[in-house]
């Protein structure tokens, strides 16, 4: 993959912005530990840490693109159909009964197996 020199100046921001975030990130969790002693100082330090974290990771641009990203996934599954409560029941009862048809096929192979070989041909018992 060839980069040129403007896709590497254009991605820098992006990856400057993430870096601080995560740096903020740390910075919380190094405050945390550091103020031990005081609770509420050392949760408020976590806190501010990861409010400023999330804030620059959702200004940077991959940020930007990732709640775009999710506002459209919300927007598709209010334009789902939903199916009924009476469809689910219906659906979630042929699943079962599949599975239960399948196991006791599947349990008597398994036994129809096994007196095969072993009552009929080796005369194991």
């Amino acid at each position: 993959m060839n980069t040129t020199p403007t896709d590497v100046e254009s991605r820098l921001p992006d990856r400057l912005m993430l870096a601080g975030s995560l740096l903020a990130f740390l910075f919380g969790v190094y405050g945390f530990h550091w103020a031990e002693e005081s609770a509420w100082t050392a949760l408020g330090l976590l806190f501010l840490g990861i409010a400023i974290a999330v804030a620059l990771g959702l200004a940077s641009p991959s940020g930007r693109r990732f709640l775009g990203f999710s506002r459209e996934a919300v927007h598709e599954t209010r334009r789902v159909v939903w199916p009924s409560r009476k469809e689910t029941l219906q659906t979630t009862g042929i699943v079962f009964l599949f599975v239960l048809i399948m196991a006791l096929f599947l349990w008597l192979t398994d036994k129809s197996l096994e007196w095969i070989l072993y009552d009929l041909l080796l005369g194991w018992k």
